[in-house]
């Protein structure tokens, strides 16, 4: 949980946008991959960039194009991403009290609880710190993702593989920034190889998205035992 309230330094203030706009941009590139998935796999324009704007959470947007590209009912792809949607859930439940919000605020914020945001605020010492991550965080990466997506739903294929530029690979290192400093502690460096070994074996035999979500998995059953050994 946050520590004493009081007012965020400013020199602190300023870290945290700092890092979170770097985030944002990294992850809101990759949107251009997105954009042009979705056209590809037979979606308009229109249908491509409301998925980034009323969806706005990677996997599940990859796992339901996915689908559709593969000749499967866009129910079915519906249902892949719901599925891999759940671990939002779980980051809800570790913000909820942490950003300590209610209300409209609380409903409108919900809509940017992604990887990142959530990444951004649970390493903050006060709750204005975390709310500063978060916002930073998860509107850079809502303007530039759905920005990204039209650049490349309109461009398409023209603009070539995105992973050509290191955009995958800028995403992978922006996580690693901020999980470095988590990994001091023995239990921490622990839930890390544990997830990153279970991720590593799953990648080749599940669907995107799942790894990571076993991942999380494994990190909150650490965390839940260690707080229960505690009481």
């Amino acid at each position: 949980m946050p520590g004493p309230e009081g007012p965020l330094d400013p020199d602190e203030r300023r870290r945290i946008v700092r890092d979170g706009l770097a985030v944002a941009v990294a992850t809101g590139a990759y949107g251009i991959s997105f954009g042009a998935i979705g056209v590809s796999s037979g979606l308009g324009v229109a249908q491509t960039c409301a998925l980034s704007l009323l969806v706005f959470t990677g996997a599940s947007q990859f796992a339901f194009v996915g689908v559709i590209a593969a000749g499967g009912a866009p129910l079915l792809g519906a249902v892949s991403g719901l599925l891999l949607g759940v671990r939002n859930t779980l980051y809800g439940l570790r913000l909820s009290p942490l950003l300590d919000w209610h209300g409209f605020r609380r409903t409108a914020a919900a809509h940017l609880v992604i990887d990142e945001s959530t990444a951004m605020s649970v390493t903050r010492s006060s709750t204005e710190a975390a709310r500063v991550g978060f916002l930073t965080t998860g509107i850079g990466v809502f303007v530039l993702w759905n920005a990204s997506t039209l650049i490349g739903a309109v461009a398409g294929n023209a603009i070539g593989d995105p992973r050509d530029y290191g955009l995958d690979s800028a995403v992978g290192g922006a996580f690693l920034a901020l999980l470095w400093p988590r990994l001091q502690s023995p239990q921490n460096r622990l839930a890390a190889v544990l997830a990153a070994a279970l991720a590593l074996v799953l990648v080749p035999l599940t669907p995107a998205g799942i790894p990571v979500l076993a991942a999380g998995v494994v990190a909150l059953g650490l965390g839940l035992s260690a707080r229960e050994a505690t009481r």
